[in-house]
């Protein structure tokens, strides 16, 4: 029965010391202590105001809930940096009458990322995402905003995901 016990204890051993690197987030070891995340201007031809205040809070928020960086305004291990290049809405769809059926709000964002640690890790890239909307509706004030984080959360996550987790 001893030995058992002793068989029991040498498989749990083994099983709990694989979990010891693995996180939720997904991401590794982080060889950083600070971030800084530079204000992101919005350089679009069609400009929405406020989504650029928007956006640099989205991506901060999103790396201090998903690490335990400590954000900087300034001089920190990895910076993010860039602006917003696109935000357009277009047709998608029409109808017999040449009506919009659906429309498409695309919003692009260029991201450098700088890791002063790792600079093989650095990158400039850019990350867009969209959301589609009935042609019969227009975006404005709640639904606006409803798209524009839904936007934020996929692009802000695809970000995080190419500079700290490395999918």
């Amino acid at each position: 029965m001893k030995k058992i016990y002793s068989f029991f204890a040498l498989m749990s051993l083994f099983m709990l010391s694989g979990c010891g690197v693995y996180n939720f987030t997904g991401t590794g070891k982080i060889d950083a202590e600070t971030f800084q995340v530079n204000f992101f201007q919005n350089n679009a031809d069609l400009i929405e105001p406020g989504i650029d205040r928007d956006f640099t809070l989205a991506l901060q928020d999103l790396i201090q809930n998903q690490t335990n960086l400590n954000l900087v305004s300034s001089g920190g291990d990895l910076t993010y940096e860039g602006e917003i290049v696109d935000y357009r809405t277009t047709p998608m769809t029409a109808t017999a009458d040449q009506q919009a059926a659906q429309n498409r709000l695309t919003i692009r964002i260029n991201v450098r990322f700088t890791n002063k640690k790792k600079e093989t890790d650095d990158f400039e890239k850019t990350f867009e995402f969209y959301k589609d909307y009935p042609g019969t509706t227009q975006l404005v004030g709640s639904s606006l905003n409803a798209a524009i984080k839904e936007i934020y959360d996929r692009i802000t996550q695809d970000i995080f995901n190419e500079s700290l987790a490395k999918w």
